[in-house]
């Protein structure tokens, strides 16, 4: 039992030691001023999947290879680090340092495309603050001016259509509070000033809908005296909302509606 006791300890101690070992070389690479074998090294942890490891390494290479020809690779791989680890933020950042030094250099192309889609996840579900989007799309704009062809462009393509349905419906559900609060003269108005401002709101079936349903709900909330005028809007936006969409699901609703203000006005 004794002799059991012991060869366990002994491979404990055995294991803690080699675990001691491998942290000890870490440290003694991070800490030292040898480029090629923290170079290496940082290589080394990158491919293994060790982020932070490698993230470290890079960072504290950045200052030992300014000004040779290893640099731009380390401030590349500065960045593919952070963002192989999900750090996102902090990527961006380096992709944008990498940019400002070298916007012409071998990696410029990639690193863009990268900060962009690091951007792109840090924008926000629709209901929340839109600024980030905004910056998201300003950037892919450019990003497609530069390189308007390949897989990277397609890609920003598609996702400057999915920002731009998310802007969209901000717009149409922040109009549809109105509705909801029952302030009709305010909702459309909101409405109508979404397609002032873009026409081709991806909800425009939607929209229209909303604002011929509150000009009709504001005149049939009025006085006596000021319906009939009212409901003269609503025939108006009435009419719009057919020409465009005849075959909408919205139709009969709308028909109904219509056939009753023509029955009394």
């Amino acid at each position: 039992m004794k002799r059991s006791s012991f060869f366990f300890l002994a491979a404990v101690l055995l294991m803690l030691t080699g675990i001691s070992a491998c942290r000890s070389e870490y440290d003694q690479i991070l800490e030292s001023n040898d480029i090629d074998a923290k170079y290496n090294a940082a290589f080394k942890y990158f491919n293994a999947g060790k982020y932070t490891r490698s993230t470290q390494l890079f960072e504290s290479l950045t200052m030992l290879t300014n000004g040779t020809e290893r640099h731009d690779t380390v401030l590349y791989y500065l960045g593919l680090s952070n963002y192989s680890y999900q750090d996102y933020y902090t990527a961006e950042t380096n992709f944008d340092q990498y940019l400002s030094y070298y916007p012409e250099g071998s990696f410029s192309e990639q690193a863009d495309f990268l900060r962009i889609d690091c951007l792109y996840r840090a924008t926000l579900r629709y209901e929340l603050d839109q600024t980030p989007t905004y910056t998201a799309i300003t950037a892919m704009g450019e990003y497609l001016q530069e390189h308007p062809v390949g897989a990277n462009a397609d890609i920003l393509r598609h996702r400057m259509e999915e920002l731009g349905e998310r802007l969209d419906r901000k717009a149409f559900e922040n109009a549809r509070l109105y509705y909801k609060m029952e302030d009709y003269k305010a909702s459309r108005v909101a409405f109508k000033n979404i397609l002032k401002e873009d026409a081709d709101n991806v909800y425009r079936e939607d929209i229209l809908y909303y604002s011929a349903m509150s000009s009709y709900k504001f005149a049939d909330n009025s006085v006596p005296a000021k319906r009939k005028e009212r409901f003269l809007v609503f025939q108006d936006d009435y009419l719009n909302f057919i020409g465009e969409y005849p075959e909408s699901e919205y139709r009969k609703e709308l028909d109904a509606l219509y056939g009753k203000v023509k029955e009394k006005y």
